[in-house]
């Protein structure tokens, strides 16, 4: 039985800003409440190794579907996709758990989301944890001036061509977005019992179109400087420094944006830290929303 069998799940429904996100929760209904926002390319399923442990730590979890990823609407327009929709998104699901405050960790898009909700809505958050993506401010500079973050984000450009990623993606049984996984992950992060749930995801009506769209919007729709960049709610941040999408002397540049922040970084970890090292990451978290 895996770590996730062990826990009581629940899968529910959640209207927010308009479209209806499929979330799944788990723990004591009295529990401090935690949002896991994952990131591309994937879904609730990304938190299997932290739900339990944070479940086991007597927190609530609250792990959505993003918009436009597997259960959760998707709808068609590209700026649908901005910033700000998907904070209001998590402002949203904070509404939704009787709650003033949350705390929230996001990975990935997750975290650029995650980063976004606590510069415009800091009131609502207890405490923020962030994995492997910069400050949004640290993440447009560096795509404007550092050319070793350029030629890491190539797949940017390319995800802005109509069709051709979502079938060079989901092709021969999505063997192209699998191979990106096992490839930039540490052996054994993603199992064979994993890969299924990916591609099932992945092929969800009009999904691959929509997680894309995330990358469009972000083109297409940059969002204007926010008002005051720095955070203010406690914030770890954790990094596998073996991230081959971005580099790390952005987590350090990320930290400086904190008002109270900390900084881990782990030596031999990809950008799917929770994956390749979730017993550290799980530890790193508890430690942080308990203190």
């Amino acid at each position: 039985m895996t770590a996730l069998q062990s826990v009581s799940l629940e899968h529910t429904i959640i209207t927010t800003n308009g479209i209806r996100l499929h979330v799944v929760e788990a723990g004591p209904p009295d529990g401090v409440p935690v949002i896991l926002l994952h990131g591309f390319p994937e879904f609730w399923y990304g938190w299997r190794h932290q739900i339990p442990a944070l479940v086991e730590g007597g927190f609530r979890v609250f792990a959505p579907d993003q918009r436009g990823y597997n259960l959760s609407d998707k709808p068609d327009s590209i700026s649908a996709y901005n910033l700000d929709e998907l904070a209001r998104d998590v402002i949203g699901l904070i509404d939704s758990t009787g709650h003033p405050k949350v705390h929230l960790i996001g990975h990935d898009w997750g975290a650029a989301v995650a980063w976004w909700t606590a510069m415009h809505y800091p009131n609502r958050l207890e405490k923020l944890a962030i994995l492997n993506v910069p400050h949004t401010s640290v993440m447009f500079k560096a795509l404007r001036t550092n050319p070793a973050q350029m030629l890491r984000s190539w797949y940017i450009a390319f995800f802005q061509i109509p069709r051709l990623p979502e079938f060079v993606i989901l092709s021969g049984d999505a063997m192209a977005g699998i191979s990106a996984l096992l490839r930039t992950s540490n052996p054994g992060s993603f199992t064979d019992q994993d890969i299924p749930h990916y591609i099932h995801a992945w092929k969800q009506p009009g999904a691959m179109t929509a997680m894309l769209n995330w990358y469009r919007a972000i083109v297409r729709y940059p969002p204007p400087p926010a008002a005051d960049s720095r955070i203010h709610v406690p914030t770890r941040i954790i990094w596998g420094k073996n991230d081959i999408a971005l580099t790390a002397q952005m987590a350090a540049q990320s930290l400086e944006y904190c008002d109270d922040g900390q900084l881990t970084m782990l030596e031999n970890a990809t950008h799917w830290v929770q994956h390749d090292q979730p017993e550290r990451v799980n530890h790193l978290l508890l430690e942080f929303l308990k203190a």
